[in-house]
């Protein structure tokens, strides 16, 4: 990383290793303290809203033995019994999902100055419904002015049941600041989903990845991610496209033999060189007449819509995503030995996939313990024992 101000940031220093280092305490302070532009990519995945508690909270002052009953353990809190102050620092517990909204936002404008001119973030969330009200809502004032009435699971304004959509809220309160392009909405569509015991609505198979960036013009190399060919041959211009035998009519459709096409013979839907050079990094589809051809010579482009399997995980973080998921953000979104950085770091299954594809990794994270668990995790991919320095 570039040279930063040192008093500022070493005072979230945890532990620095090699090509890792760890920063304990919140997300947006220790954005604020990191010099602009010194990180080449973001990838991260920071609590879901209403969903989790991950027990980083504190009573504060007071008195020491009171149970504090029936109060609220939302951050900033006070105890009528005795005074003391919650203090809770996690994103995810917001009452409402506009503040869950807001505090990601300001996380992330941090975020776009640490990032590079040319750098990516990759966002994944998932979403949530309003529900577990004892009694409707009051439906007769304009939405924003309904109270949640007791009994709700979450501050959603909506009545209950509804999808209230935080990914997208979440993305469009981005864009609408100026500073991000919103380039793609990836579905991670999980092969092994969790199973859900509804009833009147189809269970939750997929979350969302999106794809964002600071300029017009960003590093992306969509080489390391494209996918074999199905039918190789497709590629160098021998074949009919489709690239595969189909009885008499070689897998073109009846539109296509109307119009001349036929197995064997170049009609207006047969297959091209598409003379891309190395490193070129776009040039895939290239047009015959009205149509075009995938058939890139190093595979296709593996399209948004991304099929990975959830991976069991024993630690103490519940929810760490897939090691798949950072292993193609960074391979596309990251120059080659250049440094990621998640700032909800967890359990640091971005920072493996970082130290495999041979980039540097900043982890911040507001819990000692999750970065103990994720330094274990991370040990045996660092180029041996070095020097290492830990920091309180």
């Amino acid at each position: 990383m570039t040279a930063h101000r040192p008093s500022a940031l070493d005072a979230f220093a945890y532990r620095h290793t090699g090509p890792v280092r760890l920063y304990l305490g919140d997300a947006r302070q220790v954005l604020a303290a990191m010099p602009d532009g010194g990180v080449d990519c973001l990838v991260t995945s920071p609590p879901f809203w209403s969903l989790r508690d991950y027990g980083t909270g504190r009573w504060r002052g007071g008195d020491p033995a009171c149970p504090h009953p029936a109060t609220s353990r939302a951050d900033g809190a006070a105890c009528a019994a005795c005074g003391a102050a919650y203090a809770d620092p996690q994103y995810g517990l917001e009452p409402t999902v506009e503040q869950y909204v807001d505090r990601l936002v300001a996380v992330f404008d941090e975020a776009h100055r640490v990032l590079t001119p040319t750098g990516t973030l990759w966002l994944n969330l998932g979403d949530n419904y309003a529900g577990g009200a004892r009694r409707a809502y009051d439906t007769s004032g304009p939405i924003t002015a309904r109270r949640r009435p007791p009994g709700t699971r979450n501050g959603s304004l909506l009545p209950a049941k509804n999808l209230i959509g935080v990914p997208w809220r979440v993305a469009f309160a981005l864009q609408a600041t100026g500073a991000w392009y919103l380039r793609n909405a990836i579905i991670w569509a999980k092969t092994n989903p969790m199973p859900e015991s509804v009833g009147d609505r189809l269970s939750t198979t997929y979350e969302l990845l999106f794809l964002l960036t600071r300029s017009h013009s960003y590093y992306f190399d969509l080489d390391p991610i494209r996918l074999p060919l199905k039918h190789p041959g497709a590629a160098d211009g021998s074949r009919v496209f489709g690239g595969v035998h189909k009885a008499h009519t070689g897998g073109i459709d009846a539109t296509a033999r109307r119009r001349g096409a036929r197995y064997g013979v170049a009609g207006k839907y047969a297959a091209v060189d598409v003379g891309v050079e190395p490193g070129a990094g776009r040039g895939n589809l290239r047009p015959i007449g009205h149509a075009h051809t995938a058939a890139h010579p190093r595979g296709r482009n593996p399209g948004d819509v991304w099929r990975i399997a959830t991976r069991p995980y024993k630690g103490a973080h519940v929810a760490p995503f897939p090691i798949d998921l950072p292993l193609r953000a960074i391979a596309a979104g990251c120059p080659p030995g250049a440094t990621v950085l998640d700032p909800f770091s967890g359990a640091a299954t971005t920072g493996l996939a970082a130290l495999q594809l041979g980039r540097s990794y900043v982890g911040i994270d507001i819990c000692a313990a999750f970065h103990d668990e994720a330094f274990a995790r991370l040990r045996p991919h660092l180029p041996g024992p070095g020097a290492s320095r830990d920091g309180g």
